[in-house]
C-alpha cells in the first residue's frame, strides 16, 4: 500500500469524520438524541478528556483540569507526528498491506480528535441548551488546546437487569453497549485491533511481506 493511497484514505476519513462533527455540533442540543434503529441513537455528549471521558487529572490530581488537557494535547500532538512517522518510513520499506493500512486508521483517527481538542473551543459556542453556531461573533466557548471531542455514535444493543446470581453487579441494570463514540474513534480502534489479529501478517519475522 502506497504513502498516496495511504493519505486519500485518511483524508476520506477525516472528512467523514469532521462532516459528521460539525453536523452534529450545528444541529443538536449537547444530550439530544435520535433513534435510528432500536439498537442504534445518534446521541450529541462532547468528551474533555481521553476514553469515557477521563482526564488527566484523574491520574495526576496536582494538575488542574485545564493544564492536564493542555498536556494531554500537546501529548496527542507528540504522538501523531511518530505516528505519522511511522506510517512514512512502512510505506518507504515496503512493509505488508495490514500493516500500513492499520497504521493509516490510527493516524486518521487520532488526526481527528486532535483537531477537536485544539480547534473546536474557539470555532464554535457551547451546546449547552442552545444548538451551537460556527464562528460565533461572541467568539469560542473556550481557548485553543481546550476543545472538546464531538461523540454522537451510540449502539445500545442491550439493556435490562442482571441476573441476582452474577457476582458484583448481579440485579443491577446493565446496558451494553454503554460507551458513545465517533467516527475517529472507529478508526483508531480498527487499526489497533488489526494489529493484534494480523500481528503475524503486520511483524512478519522473515524478509518476505505481502
Amino acid at each position: 500500500m502506497s504513502l498516496k493511497k495511504s493519505m486519500i484514505l485518511i483524508l476520506i476519513i477525516l472528512l467523514i469524520d469532521q462532516i459528521s462533527k460539525i453536523y452534529v455540533k450545528t444541529h443538536f442540543v449537547l444530550t439530544e438524541d435520535i433513534t435510528v434503529f432500536s439498537w442504534f441513537k445518534i446521541y450529541f455528549i462532547e468528551n474533555d478528556g481521553m476514553a469515557w471521558g477521563t482526564k488527566l487529572s484523574d491520574f495526576i490530581p496536582i494538575i488542574s483540569d485545564r493544564m492536564g488537557k493542555i498536556g494531554l494535547t500537546l501529548f496527542r500532538i507528540v504522538a501523531i507526528i511518530g505516528i505519522g512517522y511511522w506510517l512514512y518510513s512502512a510505506t518507504k520499506k515496503g512493509s505488508p498491506k495490514v500493516l500500513i493500512l492499520a497504521i493509516a486508521l490510527i493516524f486518521a483517527g487520532a488526526l481527528g480528535n486532535i483537531i477537536d481538542s485544539v480547534f473546536y473551543g474557539v470555532l464554535f459556542d457551547d451546546s449547552y441548551g442552545q444548538i451551537a453556531s460556527f464562528l460565533p461573533e461572541a467568539g469560542g466557548y473556550d481557548t485553543i488546546f481546550h476543545g472538546k471531542v464531538v461523540d454522537m455514535l451510540y449502539f445500545p444493543l442491550y439493556k435490562g437487569y442482571l441476573p441476582e446470581w452474577l457476582p458484583i453487579y448481579g440485579g443491577e441494570y446493565f446496558t451494553f453497549f454503554e460507551p458513545v463514540f465517533n467516527v475517529a474513534d472507529v478508526a483508531i480502534s480498527t487499526g489497533f485491533i488489526m494489529l493484534i489479529v494480523f500481528n503475524k501478517k503486520a511483524f512478519p519475522k522473515n524478509e518476505d511481506v505481502d
